[in-house]
């Protein structure tokens, strides 16, 4: 397993967290997914093996979200 963060841009409120959090959540491979609105920061643990990080600034960015 591996734990990255990624920067998150463009949220602003509740839903915003849980869009990037229920993207995240979505990608093959992801065990943990837990977004800090306040921070601008998503913290993911995924395998390695099933996906990576591209993937998952994919799907942040297919929430409509920035990736830094």
């Amino acid at each position: 397993m591996a734990k990255v963060e990624i920067v998150v841009g463009g949220m602003s409120c509740g839903m915003c967290q849980s869009a990037v959090q229920e993207a995240l959540s979505g990608v093959e491979g992801v065990c943990e997914a837990a977004v800090d609105l306040e921070g601008g920061r998503a913290t993911v643990v995924f395998d390695e093996g099933t996906t990576n990080l591209g993937a998952l600034r994919a799907a942040v960015e297919g929430a409509g979200f920035d990736t830094g």
